[in-house]
């Protein structure tokens, strides 16, 4: 019988992609004072709300990054499925 699932998916940039956000929060944080951050990487959180179980919610998550949520040249992405 179908739950009500929530997915989080985790879109942040690749490794050796240029992060513009993420420099110019750096840069922020410095002025503030803060010297000891290194980096900052900039991502997005879509969290979704299903009817279904987890599996076929874990596939209607995967088709959504394909088809809109993730460009796979720059982007990485994580999906968390659980019921709520």
């Amino acid at each position: 019988m179908p739950c009500m699932l929530r997915v989080d998916i985790l879109v942040k940039f690749k490794e050796g992609v240029d992060d513009p956000e993420g420099k110019s929060i750096k840069h922020a944080l410095e002025l503030l004072g803060f010297e000891k951050v290194k980096t900052v990487k900039v991502g997005k959180m879509y969290t979704i709300y299903l009817n279904c179980d987890k599996e076929e919610g874990y596939e209607i998550a995967e088709s959504m990054v394909r088809k809109l949520l993730v460009n796979p040249v720059i982007h990485e992405y994580e999906i968390r499925v659980e019921e709520v």
